[in-house]
């Protein structure tokens, strides 16, 4: 391969490698989610892709969960660790979901492949989607497993098709350990599809401009960016900065679970340490290693650096510690179900501890995890079984200048979409009454948090199972400059009758047909002493319903006229 100083390439033929690897990219994205069998991918995108080069720095990529897009590299590094380099052959392609090497958990499943040109490896093209099901002991995602072996089928490194030939024992086995073996076998193709698009692109890239020119222009793509990270990290100065924070409890046990920051800079260089965090969790909120540093790498770009690209050169001047057994670093047998929660809250604390640092560009934190709810049964309508299954967006905090975002899904997802209601009632047996948002949610400041969701659910099957996870109860969105907290989180199964029963975390609690769940999301921090607000965007909020009279005259000091 060429060294940095072999090749020397123009810029305009820099730009138009740099564009056709992510459009390529896009392509692979397009792929995937319009081949995809369940609304997991198609409605809400829970997917991410990338282009590596042949030493697994990403070459391109295109939008998706951000919590995905910072590690697809590590599972080529693991396959190469486990086989060696030469286990990579033309036509072959890999599946992978192990907790431990992926960082996620069992329901995203990696598909990679690698990339060759004239018997040269130039690189790989990966996906990541979450499959519906996959065998947990409980329907979708178990909130109170203990161990990851209740968690569904794991797999190492393993060859889905080889030499361009399926292995149908492979296909057997990983359609075989789930629920929902017929859209698995779709999904599963789907993204077969999505790695074949993404090698076929990248050759022809590769053949078009000779690969010592592509190498060339990567090199000067990912120059480019690390010159620009470290220059926006050397406007910050030196110093140690920490904070800290807990999600509830871990689903199991109900202590709160405690998450630990510190953000050291020093020059051009920016360190975040996570290992004060708690040891690893007796419930399924522990994570890989992997995966924590790819939460600490999208709180760098969320935070330092948002309109640089990413690529092979966007983390350089950026190092991640986390400790072996602890919450963010998780070894076997620790459930790894719910990993993204201790995340989520890692990356608002990033944004904290740094608030002084960057004052116009942090914001209060966020409504923190995905709200997750989940409602098991069989559609009376046509006999089949169904799993609806979907994270529900909230608030996000307000920043200088700006009101936080109003229904947005949270930090870790990205580009992901809530279900439409009509998908979910053409599908599932439910009837939605209500979905809109959910009046004084967000937190009171100069700039107030944006608001959570309400959203109602009417079960049209005579038995179903509810599980639910529902987060930052305890500690619910805080403020920032005398910004005031968002609202927490709720959820109500048949709120005001004799049976309501309130609960934010279950597994499998039966309901039946006329039930009505109500979830309701909190709302993001506030930014700045809520006197200071406005009185024009006092009442706008009135008008448009996001702010009630009462709760702007007891916030605000605004008195309705």
């Amino acid at each position: 391969m060429a060294t940095k100083s072999e090749n020397r390439i123009d810029p305009i033929t820099t730009e138009v490698v740099r564009s056709l690897l992510n459009a390529a990219a896009d392509e692979m994205n397009v792929t995937l989610i319009r081949s995809a069998y369940t609304p997991v991918i198609y409605e809400m995108k829970d997917c991410a892709v990338a282009i590596l080069d042949a030493d697994h720095r990403v070459f391109g990529q295109s939008s998706g969960l951000p919590i995905f897009l910072g590690n697809l590299e590590e599972v080529v590094d693991v396959t190469e660790n486990f086989y060696g380099k030469d286990c990579w052959k033309p036509g072959d392609i890999w599946i992978l979901n192990d907790p431990y090497l992926a960082g996620t958990h069992l329901h995203d499943m990696s598909v990679y492949g690698p990339v060759f040109v004239q018997d040269q490896l130039v690189g790989f093209a990966t996906c990541r989607a979450h499959w519906l099901d996959v065998g947990a002991k409980d329907a979708g995602s178990p909130t109170d497993s203990t161990d990851v072996f209740q968690e569904g089928l794991r797999l190492g490194p393993t060859k889905v098709i080889e030499g361009s030939v399926e292995r149908p024992d492979m296909v057997d086995v990983l359609t075989r350990n789930g629920r929902f073996s017929y859209p698995a076998h779709g999904d599963l193709y789907a993204q077969i599809a999505c790695v074949r698009n993404g090698q076929a692109r990248l050759e022809e890239i590769v053949r078009r401009f000779g690969k010592e020119t592509v190498e060339a222009a990567r090199d000067e793509i990912f120059n480019q960016t690390e010159r620009m990270e470290r220059a926006a990290v050397k406007a910050l100065p030196d110093g140690i900065f920490q904070a800290e924070g807990c999600i509830d409890n871990d689903g199991v046990n109900k202590n709160p679970v405690w998450v630990r920051v510190k953000v050291v800079i020093d020059g051009d260089r920016m360190r975040i340490d996570l290992t004060d965090t708690d040891d690893m969790a007796g419930g399924p909120v522990n994570c890989g290693a992997p995966q924590a540093v790819s939460a600490a790498r999208v709180a760098y770009k969320l935070l330092i650096s948002p309109e640089l690209p990413v690529d092979g050169g966007a983390f350089r001047p950026l190092t991640v510690d986390v400790r072996p057994g602890s919450l963010l670093a998780a070894e076997e047998p620790a459930p790894c179900e719910w990993y993204f929660t201790p995340l989520g809250l890692l990356i608002d604390l990033v944004v904290t501890a740094l608030a002084d640092v960057v004052p116009d560009r942090a914001a209060g934190a966020h409504y923190g995890d995905s709200m997750v709810i989940g409602i098991e049964g069989v559609d009376p309508r046509s006999g089949e079984p169904f799993l609806l299954y979907e994270p529900t967006v909230g608030g996000w905090g307000g920043w200088r200048g700006h009101d936080g975002q109003d229904a947005l899904i949270n930090n870790v997802n990205g580009a992901l979409k809530d279900v439409p209601i009509e998908v979910e009632e053409a599908r599932y047996a439910v009837y939605v009454h209500r979905y809109g948002i959910r009046q004084d949610s967000g937190g009171p400041g100069q700039w107030r948090g944006g608001t959570g969701v309400e959203r109602v659910y009417e079960l049209e099957t005579d038995k179903a199972k509810l599980t639910l996870w529902f987060e930052r109860a305890e500690t619910p969105a805080w403020g920032l400059f005398g910004g005031q907290s968002g609202m927490a989180p709720e959820v109500i199964v048949n709120e005001g009758t004799t049976h309501e029963r309130r609960m934010l975390k279950v597994s499998g609690y039966p309901i039946q047909r006329g039930d009505i769940v109500t979830t309701r999301t909190g709302g993001g921090g506030g930014y700045g002493n809520p006197r200071d607000r406005n009185p024009e965007a006092v009442r706008t909020d009135i008008a448009d319903g996001y702010v009630s009279k009462a709760h702007a005259q007891e916030s605000y000091g605004y008195h309705a006229h």
